[in-house]
């Protein structure tokens, strides 16, 4: 019994380990333009067979901030997204989340993944 309940548990730690990868497709550097907005795109892959991509919420944070971020056209793991950057300002710390429901016995459950941080920063034209 107590050798099942160690495979089941070793089992479900690679099925939902540390599976999710970001790949930042956004340059470190942009020029300052006119709006303050400045594109960001990630690729999202994940070797989670549990995940359910049709429910997955993509967000960029900055700080405390959160923007929304929409799929890229045309492509089946990108999201694209705007982020301000204010006047004055020569850059911005920004990471990536990923909010979606996995597979469960039973009812799906929520779980997210977070990317590392990154810097865009902005050039003087």
């Amino acid at each position: 019994m107590l050798k099942n309940l160690l495979m089941l548990s070793f089992l479900s730690l690679v099925l939902t380990g540390c599976t999710a990868k970001f790949t930042n497709l956004t340059p470190r550097q942009q020029v300052r333009n006119a709006d303050g907005l400045y594109p960001v795109e990630v690729a999202f892959n994940s070797r989670q067979h549990t995940l359910q991509w049709n429910t997955i919420h993509p967000q960029i944070l900055i700080g405390a901030e959160v923007y929304p971020m929409k799929p890229t056209l045309l492509m089946s793991n990108r999201w694209e997204g705007l982020i301000p950057v204010p006047a004055g300002v020569n850059g911005v710390k920004y990471r990536y989340k990923f909010d979606f429901q996995q597979n469960e016995f039973g009812p799906s459950k929520q779980n997210s993944a977070s990317s590392e941080v990154f810097t865009l920063r902005v050039l003087q034209p």
